[in-house]
């Protein structure tokens, strides 16, 4: 079992920056795929980033990519999702994932473990 903790979500203004975190306090951290989703019309979770072991590969959706970006430090047990000129659109509960396995994973039944999120809101 993987307990996964969000932290570091807020109020941010549209063109801001926000860092959120996912920790998950265990020794075998770095054996586990990560991933952030979030809520969307139509889909229970939809993909926003996702890192590999090392993460030195990562994969991000569309509409996040060039302002988002997913790292993940294995000594800390911590992966993180710095967002960048955020926007309105952004607004969401994010929800970071873990998954046993190499790789990058893109979609959210693929993921074994699930935080609580934690709540974003950009204003206008």
């Amino acid at each position: 079992q993987v307990q996964l903790v969000e932290y570091g979500g807020g109020f941010v203004q549209a063109g801001g920056s926000l860092k959120i975190s996912c920790a998950a306090p265990r020794r075998t951290f770095s054996s586990y795929a990560m991933g952030w989703f979030r809520p969307a019309p139509g889909k229970e979770r939809e993909f926003v980033a996702a890192i590999n072991l090392s993460g030195g590969r990562t994969a991000y959706t569309d509409s996040v990519k060039g302002r988002f970006t997913i790292s993940r430090d294995n000594a800390k047990n911590t992966a993180y999702l710095q967002m960048n000129s955020l926007k309105p659109e952004d607004t969401a509960v994010y929800y970071c994932a873990a998954r046993s396995s190499a790789g990058v994973f893109t979609t959210s039944g693929w993921y074994t473990y699930w935080g609580q999120g934690t709540q974003v809101t950009v204003s206008t």
